[in-house]
């Protein structure tokens, strides 16, 4: 039944949220009572080709969600979830990013920070809104009149109709763990620690003849920390590849980790670590610059950090929403999981 599977989780893709578990457990039990009758009618268990003629049937998992979805104009049904999907997409990875370097600029970018000079945060901020509006307006403009073309193909030439159940994708649980990936962070952290304690134990990072880098004595408090979080993480990638599936405990932990490796990336960042840069070549007013600087970009790239910290934490916590809900079982998850 892993072809029958697979047809019940694309129709589930494109299925609204709020209804998602019911169409398919009703679709499930519909389709099944179809098949018994089938199997009654032969006298034994279909075979492969023959599920596929009564999927083939049943017609395009997104034809079928679509029956459950409202009726749109501009965008039919057909394409409307696809075109939804699309716009999202499009919103994530041009607006978000298109804002990101906005803000970027205007921390790091002397020039173009000077063209707000005399600006409060207030007025800055506006003119972000104002330009995000007409960015975001002409992205969506530009998927809305591509789809809206599409549709009008799709009416006369019906394209998504001709379709092969052998080519759905197959079954995925968003909670089962990779064991590659489990084995690739256990590695991966395994060397972090070797390497951390035999490089970074002493505050004094570099100390050759012609070169010696210093840093504060808070650095045994980063350098405790990170390892820490570090075995941490190859406790949990090591249960994680004798268990490999999420449960809440476990992405408990994760979201701990990955807290405590941010804050301590951003204090690091903000503590002005960097204490001496010294070699013969290097005049002693030339380290004290190239100390200075670097300690300073290091405390502009705080902003970052924390913005990536928080993205962390929120993949964390909709793990732990997404393992922690109930949730239909879809056949052959259990077996997954094993």
């Amino acid at each position: 039944m892993q072809l029958l599977e697979r047809y019940l989780q694309a129709v589930k893709f494109w299925l609204p949220k709020e209804q998602k578990e019911d169409i398919t457990a009703e679709l499930s039990e519909d389709i099944h009572s179809q098949i018994d009758e089938k199997e009654a009618e032969l006298g034994r268990k279909l075979n492969e080709p023959e599920l596929e003629s009564i999927l083939k049937q049943r017609g395009r998992p997104i034809l079928v969600a679509n029956r459950y979805l409202p009726q749109e104009h501009l965008i039919g049904p057909v394409l409307f979830p696809i075109y939804r999907l699309v716009l999202k997409i499009v919103m994530l990875c041009y607006v978000v990013p298109w804002t990101v370097t906005w803000i970027a600029l205007l921390i790091f970018n002397s020039g173009y920070a000077a063209k707000f000079v005399g600006h409060s945060w207030f007025e800055a901020l506006g003119y972000l809104w104002a330009s995000l509006w007409s960015t975001t307006f002409l992205a969506a403009a530009i998927v809305t009149l591509i789809f809206a073309i599409l549709e009008r193909v799709q009416r006369k030439n019906h394209f998504l109709e001709e379709w092969d159940p052998r080519k759905l994708p197959p079954v995925n649980n968003p909670n089962v763990i990779s064991r590659f990936n489990s084995i690739v962070e256990l590695a991966a952290n395994l060397f972090f620690c070797v390497w951390w304690t035999a490089h970074m134990s002493s505050n004094v990072m570099l100390n050759q003849p012609n070169l010696r880098i210093s840093l504060t004595p808070a650095w045994r408090y980063f350098f405790w920390g990170f390892l820490l979080v570090a075995f941490v993480n190859i406790g949990l990638a090591a249960v994680n590849l004798a268990r490999p599936y999420w449960t809440a405990r476990r992405a408990t932990f994760r979201l701990v980790s990955d807290l405590a490796g941010s804050v301590l990336f951003c204090w690091l960042l903000k503590s002005n670590i960097l204490v001496e840069i010294a070699g013969a070549s290097i005049p002693a007013a030339k380290a004290f610059q190239l100390t200075a600087a670097i300690n300073f970009w290091m405390a502009k790239m705080f902003p970052v950090a924390v913005i990536v910290g928080v993205v962390i934490a929120v993949v964390n916590i909709f793990r732990i929403v997404r393992v922690t809900a109930p949730q239909a079982h879809i056949p052959g998850e259990r077996a997954a999981m094993a």
